[in-house]
């Protein structure tokens, strides 16, 4: 069953009440006999451990974090260049010509 909070407008108590879905909101204070309006207020649920959005997919990361907190940090593939890979292609047809 749901949390309800409550504030009474006639003497400013806030207070919470246990109630069923189905159950109509209450209308009027017990203490006071002042009118209540319902509250909205943040969840108290947190999602904790891998695999929720907050933790992994929320940062880009597609694997989970290690114990430490700390993301793992992978060297990036070298890449190269055009003029690297020409110079490295035609010192290798000279070398097989002169075999």
């Amino acid at each position: 069953m749901p949390l309800y909070e409550y504030r009474c407008n006639s003497c400013g108590e806030t207070f919470e009440v246990l109630q069923k879905f189905s159950d109509e909101p209450l209308v009027q204070h017990e203490g006071c006999g002042g009118e209540v309006e319902r509250l909205i207020s943040t969840s108290a649920l947190k999602f904790k451990g891998s695999g929720w959005y907050v933790n992994d997919y929320a940062r880009g990361g597609s694997s989970p974090r290690p114990a430490n907190g700390k993301p793992e940090t992978t060297p990036a593939p070298k890449t190269e260049t055009k003029s690297e890979s020409k110079t490295e292609t035609a010192t290798a047809s000279k070398r097989a010509a002169k075999e």
